[in-house]
This record gives structure tokens, sequence and C-alpha cells, in this order.
């Protein structure tokens, strides 16, 4: 072998090392966790934050990051929605509210210092983890299930990416690939809510509800406060959650803060995308639209309240004076939330979570009915 040879095969070795130093830093038994209990923070530097753990796991050699937080009082846009659809930023301008779009899917959620945080970045091939977007749901929706437990409620799973109580939602999941072989997924869990500050702020077809929206509300959301009856503190549901990863992976948490480059990556997502309207307010998405239907059935009167972002249903709301519960109504909700608004996939979608007397008295092609009629009444907003 000549020189150029040796020179070849000693760096592939040197490089093959390197791989497996990082595959094997990056799954780690010990990660990292990033705790904020001192502050709530700016949509700003905790989505900063948050957009740095994936790349810090696939470029920096870290182990999987945990970051739980809080941020001060906000409206948080999914990646591929409309902002100025979702949010009225007029009340958001006049009552201070934070307004930011997130680089994970997924809907608008209010957030503040009652709702826990968190983000985490981790190589989608690390034990444990299923793959796919659903099957990272899935696993993680485990942790936070057992986080829950720890502190005494009993919630389950709700495809698409829903953690419910009794039916009513508590927790929110996203998630993104962001680098490489790296994800980073979001959840927002309800400690404590202001639903007043949600109805002032959201644009969604629930304010069209007007006097009838606060209780169509708290009856398809809960909290960790409602649901126990006392005041948790968040510290206590943020170390529930620390205790259940632990136990879920099997693995334990260094308390750690961002390095100097972690760091200098927050500066820059901060300066360059989190506080730049072209990022905010961009619209790479259709319009959004919304639009009503009212339709009287033998099971009683039907009020469907319906937006849509092109041709999908980016949510829908059933409402009425029919007997049915509101696990079942948030199931058939969430069965059609991002699927498209066509006759025949409304149809099938409902049919699949579909049981007798889910709705007492109706059945799927009259639903689907009154649903096609809030599509043909729809304006833009």
């Amino acid at each position: 072998m000549g020189t150029a040879g040796f020179r070849r095969s000693f760096l592939c070795i040197v490089r093959l090392f390197a791989m497996q130093w990082i595959s094997d830093k990056t799954m780690s038994r010990e990660w990292r966790l990033f705790r904020n209990l001192e502050r709530s923070v700016s949509t700003a530097e905790g989505l900063a934050v948050d957009d740095t753990l994936p790349q810090s796991v696939a470029q920096h050699g870290s182990p999987p990051i945990l970051h739980l937080y809080t941020f001060v009082p906000s409206g948080i846009v999914g990646k591929y929605q409309d902002i100025e659809a979702a949010l009225k930023i007029d009340r958001c301008r006049a009552r201070k509210i934070q307004y930011n779009r997130r680089s994970t899917g997924g809907g608008t959620v209010i957030m503040g210092p009652e709702i826990v945080a968190l983000g985490l970045g981790i190589n989608v091939d690390y034990p444990g983890l299923k793959k796919g977007v659903g099957g990272v749901f899935e696993s993680l929706s485990r942790v936070l299930i057992g986080a829950l437990d720890h502190v005494g409620i009993q919630a389950r799973f709700q495809p698409k990416n829903d953690l419910e109580v009794n039916g009513k939602k508590i927790a929110g999941l996203s998630a993104a690939s962001e680098a490489d072989t790296c994800l980073l997924f979001h959840t927002s869990l309800l400690v404590d809510f202001d639903i007043g500050l949600m109805t002032d702020i959201m644009n969604t077809p629930v304010i069209k509800l007007e006097d009838k929206g606060y209780n169509c509300f708290s009856q398809r959301m809960t909290t960790v406060r409602d649901e126990l009856g006392r005041g948790l503190p968040v510290a206590e549901m943020m170390e529930a959650i620390k205790t259940a990863f632990e136990e879920g992976f099997g693995i334990a948490f260094r308390e750690d803060s961002p390095d100097e480059w972690e760091q200098d990556s927050i500066r820059r997502l901060i300066e360059e995308r989190y506080t730049q309207d072209e990022w905010i307010f961009s619209h790479r998405h259709p319009r959004a639209r919304m639009g009503v239907g009212k339709l009287k059935t033998r099971a009683g009167l039907l009020e469907i309240y319906l937006s849509l972002s092109g041709a999908s249903i980016e949510h829908v709301l059933i409402t009425g004076d029919f007997f049915s519960t509101s696990e079942d109504l948030h199931r058939i909700e969430n069965a059609l939330k991002w699927t498209s608004a066509r006759r025949e996939s409304i149809e099938s979608n409902i049919a699949a979570v579909w049981h007798d007397d889910m709705i007492y008295g109706l059945d799927v092609s009259t639903l689907t009915e009154a649903i096609l009629l809030a599509k043909q009444n729809q304006v833009r907003l």
C-alpha cells in the first residue's frame, strides 16, 4: 500500500471512531436536563432553546436533552398555520400577549406560567423510541401518562396527538425532524389554564360560540389542578415528568445548562428567526376560512363550527342539543382534524371511530351533511 492509500485508510479509521464516539454519546444512559424554575421565558427564547436541542444531539455530540420551562403569557401557532387567522393579533398587542410561530407542526397553543412547556431533542434511533412521528407520539405519550400517574391522574393517548382525561384534553403533542436523524418533540401540559385569555385572543370556531363558547371549551379541556382539586405546583409536575422519563427510558438526568456552542445557536435563532416578522407572519400555507352549519335532525339541533386551511379541516367543533359524551365528541373531532374536507374523507374518518349511539339518534351520513353545510357556508378570515 502506497503512502496515499495508507493515508486514506488511516482517515477512514479515524472517521469511524469519531462516528462511534458520537453514537455512543447520543445513545448515552445519562441525559441532560435544562430545567428553568426561576422565570417564565419569552417565546423567542423558549423556542430558540428547543430548536437547539436536536442540533446539539446531531452535531455537537450531546446526549438527549430534556428542556422543562414555562412561557410568559403567549399564543404560539404551529409551523404551517396562518397566524393572522389563528390569533387576534390586535388583541394580543393590546394585552401585551406575545405571539410567535414554532418550528414543529400542529395547532395553536396558549402558553403561560402555569403550563409546563417541554422540549426534547433525541436521536430517532434511540432504543425504546418507536419509528415515525406517530410512533414517537405513542412512545413519549406513555412517558407523559406515567408523569400524570405520578401525581394521581389517569390519562390516555388520544390519536392523533392529544393526551386526555375522561374525554377532556390535558396536553397536546408536536414533533418535527430538525437535524439529520434527530428529532424535536414538543408538549404543553396544562397545570392550570386561563380560558378567558384563550377566548379573547384566539380566532377559532369556538370563539364564534359567544356565550356558549366558554362552557363548550371547558367541556373539552381539563387541567392538572381541576383533576386533583388542589393547587399542585408547576415544579412538582416538572419533577414527575423527569421521574417518568428516567423510568421510561432507564436513564438518569444530569442537571445542566446550555454550553457555549449551544448559547451561540440560541442567540442566532432568536436574532434570525424568532424576532423576525418574515418567520412569524410567513404564509407558505393557504389562508384559513371558517364556516358554521346548523341542521335540525331527529337527534336534535346540530351546530358545526368548522375552520379550513386549503382543502383540509383544521379544526371542527360539534355542538347542539343532542345527547353524547365529551369523550365521544372529542374522538370524532380528533378523527377529522387535519384531514381532507371532501365528503368521502369526512364520512370514512367518522365511520372509523363511530359506535352505536355515539350521538344518540344520529348516524354518520347526517353528521357528514352538517359538516358539509358548515363547509358550504365558509368565509375567509
